[in-house]
Formats: C-alpha cells, structure tokens, sequence
C-alpha cells in the first residue's frame, strides 16, 4: 500500500511541475505577495509629518520642540503663524498632527506653573493617531523630567492636551468598518466578474456566444452588467450596515460618496474582465483574483499608512483603485468632505476605470478573434 501511495505521490509532482502553468502558481504569487508584504505592511510609523503653531517662541518652547525635530519619527512639515491655517493642513492630509504651544508656556514654566502643549491630530486613522500619540506622550514625558531634574520642581510641568478631528474617540471600528464598505465591494464584484467568462470557457458555453448575432461590445457589456449592480447594491448594504448597525457617522453627501462607488465598481469590474478574458479555467481565473486582491488591500492604505510605505511602493499603489476608493469613503462618512474636497481622488478613480475597461474590451475582442 505505501508503494502504491508512493507512486501515485511521485506521479502528482511529476505532472504538478511538467506544467509550466503549475510551476509558475507555486513560485511566483508567493514571492510576489511576500514582497508586497515585507515593503508595504507595517503597522510602525516611521515618518509623522507635523506642523507647529508657536505662540510663545521662548526657550522652554524652542526647547521642547527641539526634541521632536530630533526625533527620527517626526518630519517637520512647516511653522504656521494663524489658527485657521491648522483645518487645511489636516484636511489635505499634509500634516497628520499639529502642535500648538500656548502664548504662556515658558512663562509659566519658568515661574513653575504647568504650562500647555495642544496636540491636534487627524483622527481618520485611528490606529496611526494612537501610535502618534504615545510618540507624543514619550517625548513630553522625557522633557518634563528632565525639566523637573533641572530645576527641582514638583510635577509635571507641561500638559498637554489632545484633541482628535473627525473620530474624538479614535474609534477604531469607524476607520475600519467604513474600510470594509471598499474591501467587500471589492472582492464580491471581482468574484462576480472574473469568474464569468471564464466559466462560459469551462461549461463550454462560450463558443455558443460566438455564433450570435451579440456585437463583442454587446458581449463585454453583458458581461460587466451583473458585476456592476452587485458591487453597487453590496456597498449600498455594507454602507447602510456601517451606519446603522455600528453607528459609523454619515456627514458627507450622499451623490458624492455614489460617484465614487460608481468609479471604484467600474475599475473592478474592468480588471475582472481582464482576468476573466486572460483565464481558461475557473481556478485560473480565481488565482487571478486572489492574485490581484491581496497586494491591492495591503497597498490600499486599509490597514496600515501608505507613508510608512518605501517611495517604490508608494508609487505602486497611485495604480491601486482601492487606495482612492478608500479615502473618499473615510472623507464623506468621517469628514463630511464634498466634491470639491475629493475631486483629486475622483478623478484618478476615473482614470482607473477608464483604462482597466478599456483593456477589458481590448483583451475581450482579441481572445473573440483568436476563436
């Protein structure tokens, strides 16, 4: 019996690596996704761009923000000089936190008062805030007993005081349910579309399509319709189950936040087709979509912050329609941002969609021809 178990094993690995398809299933979407994998997933924030909003400029305060200047974890994106500079450098995502130092502070430090340091930090991602915020914490912590060893005082002598914009709570359900809303839109209108010509192929159905009086745009729009409405209707669901079932605050605009399902479904829908069109077999054609989906998720800024990412990675995931999707999401539901706030993460969406149906269509009509 174990000859024949034997035999029968050594017989599957021969055919497994006689077909080149079958070695190149082993080999090459493993290393693939454990280099997307080690580059892009860490949950460590190594660069955190702040601003800083001084109202004091004495040398307690020159003194403190020395210490995060030095600090190999913050990158210092400016100085600013008015209080309503602070919404747009966070709303535009070019600081993640804002430190404003009071007007008193070295005043009241020097005379042996506590004096404030403001920490205003964008809570959208709840995770990245909190890790900022124990960055924070450190640093002052290090400066107020060094300053208690230095002058004998009793007490902390700065305070300071956190404020999170668009999630006070940093909840972390928030950042990650309205996540889901772009995640399972994405894998169940992959599934739907990838998996549609393909199976036409398998069943032996395909060829029946040929023969119709159907135009091969006919065909591809066929093809894409059932994808389309499904995305739709399941992002409709997941984004109803986000607001009502987790109590996900909804402060956007509705039409906004259904242009961006429409463009995000569309670009998925495009590159299912293009794995469907390339697919012979259905689990090719599921390969295909598990090779696609994994590397976009971890590139798509869902778990951990695209900033952290290498500038090559980074690069890579300006293709991944998953990343736009996932902001404009976070923005109309945490932000209540409009058009005009998320119309440079539309318009890339858009671009998206355009050239994955296009390529669609180009792969569909060629595969037709080779028929």
């Amino acid at each position: 019996m174990f000859a024949h178990l034997l035999a029968l094993t050594i017989k599957e690995f021969l055919a497994l690596f006689k077909d080149k398809r079958s070695r190149m299933v082993i080999i090459v979407p493993p290393l693939i996704q454990l280099l997307v994998f080690g580059y892009a997933a860490s949950f460590d924030l190594n660069a955190v761009h702040y601003a800083v909003y001084d109202r004091d400029h004495g040398h307690a305060s020159r003194e403190l923000l020395a210490r995060f200047q030095g600090s190999p974890t913050f990158v210092l994106a400016g100085q600013i000089s008015r209080q309503d500079e602070i919404a747009a450098l966070i709303d535009d995502r070019d600081v993640l936190l804002v430190l404003q130092v009071g007007p008193d502070f070295t005043a009241d430090l020097t005379a042996g008062r506590t004096g404030q340091l403001q920490v205003l930090i964008d809570g959208r991602n709840s995770n990245s805030a909190q890790i900022a915020l124990n960055d924070v914490n450190q640093i002052v912590s290090r400066f107020n007993a060094d300053w208690i060893a230095a002058h004998g005082l009793q007490g902390a002598p700065v305070n300071l005081v956190s404020r999170a914009w668009y999630n006070p709570n940093l909840e972390s359900r928030w950042f990650f349910v309205t996540g889901l809303v772009g995640l399972l839109t994405m894998v169940v209108t992959m599934m739907v579309t990838s998996l549609s010509v393909a199976r036409e192929r398998e069943q032996g159905t395909f060829d029946q399509l040929l023969v119709t009086p159907l135009h091969p745009a006919e065909i591809l729009i066929g093809k894409a319709m059932p994808g389309l409405l499904i995305g739709v209707f399941e992002a409709s669901l997941v984004a109803l189950l986000a607001v009502y079932w987790f109590g996900v605050p909804f402060q956007g605009e509705l039409w906004v936040l259904y242009l961006g399902i429409l463009f995000f479904v569309l670009a998925a829908v495009g590159v299912g087709l293009m794995i469907s069109s390339l697919a012979l077999t259905l689990q090719q054609a599921l390969l295909g979509a598990f090779l696609f989906l994994v590397p976009a998720v971890v590139l798509s800024g869902f778990a951990t912050p695209i900033d952290n990412m290498t500038p090559a990675v980074q690069l890579l995931t300006l293709v991944d329609p998953l990343r736009y999707y996932l902001i404009i999401l976070r923005g109309v539901f945490l932000e209540g941002a409009g058009f005009d706030r998320l119309y440079h993460q539309l318009w890339p969406l858009a671009l998206i969609a355009a050239a994955t149906l296009g390529t669609a269509g180009w792969l569909f009509r060629n595969r037709l021809g080779s028929h």
